[in-house]
């Protein structure tokens, strides 16, 4: 990653989502970077986890696991369309469906890394898988679909 700052920071600095808005003191401030493979459109993002974001023990609550893996699925349809369609900032768009399957428990103590990729991209929609993993094991795994939307929608850019 050779951009200092997320797409989250360069395109939404205001937005106050609690998975991925930088404006959100309280949230979890996911920061997603174009990765690797530009073919699939593939973003990565190196989260760290926090106490509070506890399940039990030293395990990672499984609505955070879904929240982060949501937003970064998000993102990725979002920086998709962009480079698709040759635009200058982000189309707004909403989740319209994400399905998490856990593979196993996501340690609290460490590093945690989420990927994701475009398998889909019709018209306004764009289909996402997603894994999230820690010490190269992936913990759980998304697949999603996201949509633009247009003015009149309730959340037309609300972030």
């Amino acid at each position: 990653m050779t951009e200092t700052k997320s797409l989250q920071e360069r395109y939404a600095p205001q937005n106050q989502c609690f998975g991925c808005g930088p404006a959100n003191e309280q949230g979890l401030r996911i920061r997603s970077f174009p990765g690797a493979d530009t073919a699939s459109g593939e973003l990565v993002c190196d989260w760290h986890p926090q106490d509070h974001h506890l399940a039990f023990g030293k395990v990672l609550n499984g609505g955070i696991i879904g929240t982060l893996l949501d937003c970064h699925s998000n993102w990725t349809a979002t920086w998709h369309l962009m480079q698709r369609d040759g635009l200058s900032g982000p189309p707004c768009t909403v989740t319209l469906e994400f399905h998490v399957r856990f593979k196993r428990p996501t340690p609290l103590d460490q590093p945690l890394r989420l990927t994701a990729r475009v398998v889909s991209s019709e018209n306004d929609r764009v289909g996402t898988e997603a894994t999230l993993s820690s010490d190269g094991k992936v913990t759980a795994t998304c697949t999603g679909t996201f949509v633009a939307v247009k003015p009149g929608h309730p959340a037309y850019y609300r972030w």
